[in-house]
């Protein structure tokens, strides 16, 4: 994984000798709120209804141990013993003293880590796949342009207070593991047909109020041009994205509103300016950064007979080792999950700081030292000898983080909500924790096979409901918590966006709902059939009427 040069360290550094200034200043009132704010976001601050917030980059999802290890110190001390990972590979402390915060910069930038844009209208963490680098279908690791991306985006004053914030994502795999399309920009790499690296560029793709998917932009770009490219993208809508009017200010709304021709035309017209300038990319720079992801420390493989020994004799591990466990492009290897969602006690996403030691614990055991973070909210443990996996799944089962739900209907994704986020109309964590209660029959969740449910607690989409086969909204009714439906949400290769069935429901009400939901699919599917073919071949009105069947 990447290490910080002597620019990165000072870098990281100098800002928190900055904030710490500038909370000092806030505390003894020299700031004023309105003030301090603009100045506390940039560090990933945020208050939220019992507390600040912090928001931690990890960039592309990827940890070191030792970093792993200080997030668990940093839960245990400042926090209430545990973190929350989020959709865009970042962790969350919901319980942060304001005095507190530049001692936790401090001990992040010991191990090379920041919150530095995990806020703000600026370019946010650039994301890709859990499995780079290791996945079998994967035809670059797009990992050393991502990293690549991070430097020049970090802390760029051009970009530094943008119309509204703005996410990159990047993918590498033949199946879209990153969600590109729902990304500001989303960038595919690949290799032509003379096999050189090339990028398939999209933009305008969101959620929140009103959900996109991005249109491609340019093809077969060299990949010589990813920063100027980029940079062409955020100038033109650094120049007309709306300003007025921040429910329209993001960048799918620009594209919408001249068409991804027009806005393509105008990106290609303002890198004509930068093309072959100074951001252009040399293979020495890619050489450089890339060297930090080459893995050399594979062991020949070695069949023993004990995987399929273990495998045999325990039924339990079998079914892990199905739901939880990615072949590895390295024979004798594989990439495990270990999902954070094991019953209804605990909230998706979130990880104590015991959790968190043994996993580093385990990622030195029996990998490299590196742990990923899934966009699903689940943790990785990128490279496992196949040998050693049944005494990693050991520990994981007294861990809690053994349950073979990954991509289950119980391997839901969920924002805070309610509970914390001041911005959330309704609480997601209940309704998570109660569809839990009612779903926790794991042979009838294999039988249904991949069915992802996404709930988000206001129409910010944190969660990325609009994404999910099945996707929960909250919303507010008179003050009260309802909650709104769709269907048909996918990421992915065939990304597409959820469609509401009807009228919201109350809390109590969800249980049934998603039972029923999943109650027609089970009666209308053939075979083995996946949710959004059985719904594309029905539609959605034998949904409709199961659901509101007891409707006066």
């Amino acid at each position: 994984m990447y290490q910080y040069d002597e620019y990165d360290v000072t870098l990281v550094r100098e800002r928190v000798a900055e904030f710490r200034d500038q909370v000092a200043r806030r505390l003894s009132g020299e700031l004023s709120e309105e003030e301090f704010l603009p100045l506390r976001l940039q560090n990933g601050l945020y208050m939220q209804k019992h507390a600040y917030m912090l928001r931690v980059a990890i960039p592309y999802g990827v940890l070191s141990s030792a970093q792993l290890r200080t997030l668990a110190h940093i839960a245990r001390k400042y926090d209430r013993g545990y973190g929350h990972f989020t959709t865009r590979q970042n962790i969350q402390y919901n319980w942060i003293k304001l005095e507190e915060a530049p001692d936790i910069l401090a001990d992040l930038a010991s191990v090379q880590m920041h919150a530095i844009q995990t806020s703000g209208n600026c370019v946010r963490n650039i994301t890709t796949e859990q499995f780079a680098g290791v996945a079998q279908d994967e035809l670059l690791d797009p990992r050393p342009l991502a990293e690549i991306l991070r430097q020049w985006s970090t802390l760029n004053p051009e970009f530094a207070f943008l119309p509204r914030k703005f996410k990159i994502a990047l993918s590498s795999s033949k199946e879209d593991r990153a969600a590109v399309r729902m990304h500001d920009v989303g960038v595919y790499v690949y290799r032509n047909d003379a096999g050189e690296k090339v990028l398939r560029v999209f933009a305008g793709g969101g959620l929140g109020r009103t959900p996109i998917l991005s249109s491609q932009i340019r093809d077969d770009l060299p990949w010589q041009h990813l920063l100027s490219y980029v940079e062409a993208i955020l100038r033109v809508y650094n120049r007309y994205g709306r300003r007025d009017n921040k429910c329209k200010a993001r960048i799918k709304i620009l594209v919408k509103a001249i068409g991804a021709e027009a806005f393509a035309a105008e990106v290609e017209e303002e890198w004509a300016h930068l093309k072959d300038g100074p951001a252009t990319l040399t293979e020495q720079e890619y050489a450089r950064v890339g060297q930090f992801f080459r893995q050399d420390g594979y062991a020949p493989p070695v069949d023993d007979g004990s995987f399929d020994a273990d495998i045999a004799q325990d039924k339990r591990f079998a079914q892990w080792v199905k739901r939880n466990v990615r072949g590895h492009k390295v024979a004798g290897y594989a990439a495990v999950t270990l999902s954070t969602k094991p019953g209804a006690a605990v909230p998706p996403g979130d990880v104590t700081a015991e959790q968190m030691e043994q996993i580093a614990e385990w990622a030195e055991q029996y990998g490299f030292g590196e742990i990923r973070i899934a966009h699903e909210q689940n943790v990785i443990l990128p490279d496992v000898r196949r040998q050693d996996l049944y005494a990693l799944w050991k520990h994981a089962v007294v861990a809690g983080l053994a349950t073979p739900n990954l991509g289950l209907l119980t391997d839901m994704i969920a924002c805070p909500g309610g509970d914390y986020c001041s911005l959330a109309n309704a609480r997601s964590l209940p309704i998570a924790a109660a569809i839990w209660k009612r779903f926790d029959d794991l042979d009838f969740l294999c039988d249904l096979g991949d069915l992802s449910l996404n709930i988000s607690g206001c129409i910010n989409a944190c969660g990325h409901h609009h994404m999910g086969n099945i996707g929960v909204l909250g919303v507010d009714k008179d003050g009260e918590e309802w909650y709104q439906v769709t269907i048909g949400g996918a990421q992915g290769n065939q990304s597409a966006l959820g469609k509401v069935i009807g009228p919201s429901f109350r809390a109590e009400e969800m249980p049934r709902v998603i039972e029923r939901i999943v109650e027609t699919f089970s009666l209308h599917r053939i075979h083995d059939e996946p949710f959004i073919d059985t719904l594309g071949r029905i539609g959605t009105e034998p949904f409709k009427a199961n659901v509101y069947r007891d409707a006066a």
